[in-house]
Formats: C-alpha cells, structure tokens, sequence
C-alpha cells in the first residue's frame, strides 16, 4: 500500500466508535502512514466526508 491508494475498510479487528465503525465497507485515501504498537504499521485513511482515522493495514483492501 502507498499514499495516494484508494482502499476499502473490510474488517476491523477491534471495538471501535461509532464513527469508525460507519466506515466498514467504504472506501477511502491512504493519507499517511503510522506506527501502531512498535511492531506494526497502520494506514491513515480519508474518506469522502473528510473523515479521518487510522486502520491497520489488514483491515483495508486496495480498490
């Protein structure tokens, strides 16, 4: 995955908000890139309703 990728929320692998879970099933841009817990990397994703918040890249799918 780069920045500037379209990708599509299809998971979520833990408890989440209310506005992020809305997300499940749309698509957004990758934005930036962040460390999650020293290990992993997760992906900041845009959405259309300029919405943004972080996913680990094993919820999202390219589009």
């Amino acid at each position: 995955m780069e920045i500037g990728q379209r990708v599509k929320v299809y998971r979520l692998r833990d408890r989440v908000s209310n506005a992020v879970a809305q997300r499940l099933g749309k698509t957004g841009i990758i934005q930036d890139f962040k460390m999650t817990d020293g290990s992993g990397v997760g992906a900041v994703v845009l959405f259309d309703d300029n919405f943004s918040t972080w996913f680990f890249e094993d919820e999202l799918k390219l589009v």
